[in-house]
């Protein structure tokens, strides 16, 4: 059994190393320590970006998340140093997200259609524990009414701090794919965040 790291924070299991092929005729193992310590390293980041991919469905991008870490423990997916390691695992996550939605598209289109945000503290502070919310709902609400590629984009670049040729590769487009989906995607998001600020007003 897989242990949810989503919500331990923690990785357990460990079936086997990872097979790294830096050259058709060149394998190598990644130590298991060396993979262990990469993957704990980027579990936060990991889970924030499956969560991305998955509509923010926290119980989807569980499930995504542990079958990526089984891929890459298997071999199933292998690194070959074509990239960083966290532009390599963002895209299998991705890549396992996709054939997540392709086998369950109305659990996907659910998930989609809303997020789930409370509170931290709804006794002292919650009027600002309220406005942090709000917040942060207007901002998925502007989000999601971008393009999934413009969606996909943004959260690389602004929440996981990624350059846009990186989340290229994790997209698996051209860089002047990314780089349109980007400026698009942002001009988009300011001009919904701006309307909202002026409606408010």
């Amino acid at each position: 059994m897989v242990p949810d790291g989503s919500r331990t924070g923690h990785i357990d299991w460990v079936p086997g190393p990872l097979i790294i092929n830096e050259r058709p005729d060149i394998e190598r193992t990644m130590e298991r320590a060396q993979l262990d310590c990469e993957l704990e390293k980027l579990h936060a980041e990991s889970h924030g970006w499956a969560l991305a991919c998955c509509g923010r469905d926290r119980e989807e991008a569980g499930e995504v998340l542990q079958s990526a870490y089984l891929k890459v423990y298997s071999g199933k997916a292998r690194f070959e140093g074509r990239s960083t390691f966290r532009t390599w695992l963002f895209g299998v996550i991705r890549r396992t997200a996709a054939e997540e939605r392709r086998r369950n598209i109305v659990r996907r289109l659910r998930a989609a259609a809303y997020a789930v945000i409370a509170p931290s503290d709804t006794g002292a502070g919650s009027d600002t524990a309220l406005e942090i919310a709000q917040r942060q709902e207007r901002l998925l609400s502007a989000l999601r009414e971008l393009s999934p590629r413009q969606r996909e984009v943004l959260q690389l670049v602004f929440y996981h701090d990624m350059t846009i040729e990186d989340a290229a590769a994790v997209m698996s487009v051209s860089l002047g794919t990314a780089r349109t989906h980007y400026e698009r995607g942002k001009a988009r998001l300011l001009e919904k965040l701006a309307g909202e600020a002026n409606d408010a007003a």
